[in-house]
This record gives C-alpha cells, structure tokens and sequence, in this order.
C-alpha cells in the first residue's frame, strides 16, 4: 500500500511537489535503482545491493533521530529526502550545534530528460518541508567538498559555507542556511522566475508580430 502524502509544495512552473514516508521493504526496488546510478557517486552507496540498501533504509526508519522520505512530483516518485538531528548524527561533535537545527540530504531521481530547474525546485521543497516545523530556525548540511553543483544550489536557497570540516568518509563543507535566508531566498527566486515569464511572454508576443 502506497503511504499518503505528509507534506506538499506547489512550485508555479513545475507544478506539485510532496513528501511521503519512506518504506524500506517496499521502496527498496527504486531506491536501489537511484542510489547505484553513476550520477548518485557522492551518495556513496554505487556498489550496494538492494538487499543493502534496504537494510541501511530500515536502520534509517529505526533510528530515532533520522527520517527518510520518498519525494513525489505530480504524484509519481522522483527524489528522495532526509531529515536528521545534526547534533546526534552526521556531525555530532563536529560543529557547535543549536536548538532549532536540523540536518537534511536530497537525491533527485537519474533521468534522461532533465528539466529546467527541477533540481532547484527540489532542494525548495525539500527546505520548505523542514522549515514548516515551526521549531526549525537552521537547516544545516555537510555536503561533498568536490560537489560543485549541490553547494551551487545550497547558495541559490540561502546556505552560507561556515567552514571545511573533516568526516570519516568524506571532506565537506559545514553550510548553514536560517530560516530568514531561506525566506530572503525564496522571494528573490520568485521575482526571477516572474522576471523569466514576463521576457518569456515577450518573445512570443514579438514572434507574433507580422513584419
């Protein structure tokens, strides 16, 4: 049985984006396909199994301080998400945590017709999912050092790179993102996406235009 929705995000160009809860046993399948693919390297699970795989979602589910979630886009599966206390995993005694943080991963499922903006309208969703508990004031990540397009979209939604730290499988940089930037972000996005419609619509008025 497919689980219902928990959390939906309308994007004006791309449409509905939502979050349902992650089930490893049954989600095991698609996930092994996503995280395996050559474009999901920094994921680092590329040689897993699904039996693998699997286990490490059903660690996820148990852990009481780690979520994962399947995103959907129109309702069909297309990215998936974590949610996780950064004081007790993932940088627990790296940084100096604060009451309000919580810590994130996303990975947009491998296609082969990328659209426009749809990684950026991913990550949006996702840091609007966490930042719809009212008690979240920081999203904090600790992305690939090498991984050039994810810290590019971490700066179009609002991160700041606090500083490089060293984790045991990876060299990543500590970024912050507040709930303010967040916000600041969101609406200087919205005005460049109104910008692009409106020299959109232009160019097809001037295509129009009989000459």
């Amino acid at each position: 049985m497919t689980l219902p929705p928990i959390f939906e995000h309308k994007d004006a160009r791309l449409g509905t984006f939502a979050l349902r809860a992650l089930d490893p046993a049954a989600d095991a399948e698609l996930l092994h396909g996503w995280v395996t693919h050559p474009k999901a390297s920094y994921w680092m699970m590329l040689e897993a199994d699904e039996a693998e795989v699997a286990a490490e979602y059903r660690r996820i589910h148990e852990h009481p301080h780690h979520e994962a979630f399947i995103g959907l886009h129109e309702g069909r599966p297309a990215f998936l998400a974590e949610r996780y206390d950064p004081s007790r995993v993932e940088l627990a005694g790296l940084y100096p945590a604060r009451p309000g943080d919580v810590g994130m991963h996303f990975l947009c499922a491998p296609t082969g017709t990328p659209v426009h903006g749809f990684t950026l309208a991913v990550i949006t969703a996702v840091m609007e999912f966490c930042f719809s508990d009212p008690h979240v004031r920081r999203v904090v990540v600790e992305p690939d050092v090498r991984n050039d397009a994810v810290h590019a979209l971490n700066a179009a939604v609002g991160f700041e790179i606090v500083e490089q730290i060293a984790k045991p499988e990876k060299d990543a940089y500590l970024s912050i993102c507040t709930r303010e930037r967040f916000e600041a972000a969101r609406t200087a996005l919205a005005a460049d996406a109104a910008r692009t419609a409106r020299t959109a619509r232009a160019d097809r008025d001037a295509q129009g235009v009989t000459r």
